[in-house]
């Protein structure tokens, strides 16, 4: 390698040349391959074999996928609070014994499908042998409250996912006000469960 004084050195044997045949005669020479060979050790000495090269490669799944499952959405509203939700009802008449459906929310960001749109995100269920199906959601916090909820029944093959949406500090701010608003019923006679004519 050239120097900024216009001499050849070699990094490797800390050797200077005047000229490039030098170099080039150097390089053939017994000090500069012993010295090649000492920095071969070195380095495969020095590499050691983490844990990360000896692991297997996981293994794709390869399944013929046998069509989209059916699926029914409903919308839902809490009658107490105006919370929406949707709650997903997926058929799963074919599924495997040992698998369970899965689900994911994405971002319109992460699909490749359709533009962007920072108004919609996406819920995604997948389940062996079946396609894996996307719902087109609007892009509002979900709210992981009990309520949001998933099942799968293993007799019927059907999933449900429930996902309700949180309020808006606007909502909030009504729904206590009218929680407020009400007046209490006073002075009416307690009811007697027992009795079926009351």
């Amino acid at each position: 390698m050239r120097n900024h004084l216009g001499s050849y050195e070699c990094k490797l044997c800390l050797t200077l040349h005047n000229n490039e045949g030098s170099y080039l005669a150097h390089t053939q020479g017994k000090k500069h391959q012993y010295n090649l060979a000492g920095r071969a050790a070195k380095e495969a000495k020095d590499t050691v074999v983490g844990p990360s090269m000896n692991q297997e490669k996981v293994t794709v799944k390869n399944f013929v996928k046998i069509g989209r499952p059916g699926y029914k959405v409903t919308k839902q509203k809490d009658a107490a609070t105006n919370q929406h939700s949707l709650l997903f009802q997926i058929d799963y008449p074919e599924i495997a014994d040992d698998v369970k459906p899965r689900h994911r929310l994405m971002s319109a960001y992460e699909q490749n499908v359709e533009a962007p749109d920072k108004n919609w995100q996406y819920v995604l269920v997948a389940a062996e042998p079946y396609e894996t199906i996307a719902f087109k959601i609007p892009f509002r916090e979900i709210d992981k409250s009990p309520s949001f909820f998933t099942m799968y029944d293993e007799h019927t093959k059907q999933f449900f996912l429930q996902l309700p949406f949180k309020l808006s500090a606007q909502q909030q701010q009504q729904n206590q006000q009218q929680q407020q608003n009400q007046v209490p019923v006073m002075n009416r006679p307690a009811q007697n469960p027992l009795n079926p004519y009351a």
